[in-house]
């Protein structure tokens, strides 16, 4: 008896199945569609995006072999000239290559004496939060070293506070930085103070602890 109600109640189960097939069947062959066309949409996107890095990295090797082979004493149209290659990457590239764009052309545009434009790149990038916070940070330190002598030095120290976090890569050189607007401020004990803990600061680069011993012999140590 058992064996004959489980064959019943497997025909049953098979009788069931079969109608939610029938009822079902043209739902499930629009999912699996779905499904394929999901899938060739995804390998079609990431087709599609390696060829873009791929083009943004062929571009920007090519806007710095272009700098770099600039003479040393090229005018400033040859430097403009450089930086608006590097913008006009800029405006297409994915994320990273816009970042390093941007950051290139306001470098040229320092040097090339246009630094109200240098500046305005440097604030693009600083603002941009899809960038790497350790290039906007960059940016942001950029934006004070062109401005200490002559920029607002509330705007400027501001800009520099959070970079002078214990874990900020920029420390050393916003703290150099900020002792060099106390400098420009009069403020030569405050100074003083700042340029002493970076010269024995072990975690400074090499080069920040030189110029704060050079300042403190200056200062009278």
């Amino acid at each position: 008896m058992v064996d004959i109600f489980d064959e019943v109640d497997e025909e049953l189960r098979a009788d069931r199945a079969e109608a939610l097939l029938k009822r079902y069947a043209g739902h499930l062959v629009v999912g699996a569609v779905l499904i394929v066309a999901l899938t060739g949409g995804w390998q079609g996107w990431r087709w599609w995006e390696a060829r873009r890095d791929l083009a943004a990295a062929e571009a920007f090797l090519g806007a710095m072999r272009t700098a770099e082979a600039l003479p040393a004493d090229s005018q400033a149209p040859a430097k403009i000239a450089a930086a608006e290659a590097f913008q006009t990457l800029a405006a297409d590239a994915p994320t990273g290559y816009r970042t390093l764009a941007r950051l290139r052309a306001a470098g040229l545009r320092a040097a090339a004496g246009d630094l109200p434009g240098a500046l305005t790149l440097w604030n693009e990038v600083a603002a941009d939060s899809a960038a790497d916070p350790i290039l906007r940070d960059h940016a942001n330190l950029a934006w004070v070293q062109h401005q200490i002598d002559s920029g607002n030095a509330a705007q400027l120290q501001a800009r520099l506070a959070p970079l002078m976090a214990a874990d900020n890569p920029w420390r050393a050189l916003a703290a150099e930085a900020a002792a060099l607007i106390e400098l420009r401020l009069g403020r030569t004990e405050q100074a003083r103070t700042a340029l002493k803990a970076l010269s024995t600061d072990t975690k400074a680069p090499d080069g920040v602890r030189a110029r704060a011993n050079g300042l403190l012999a200056q200062l009278g140590g």
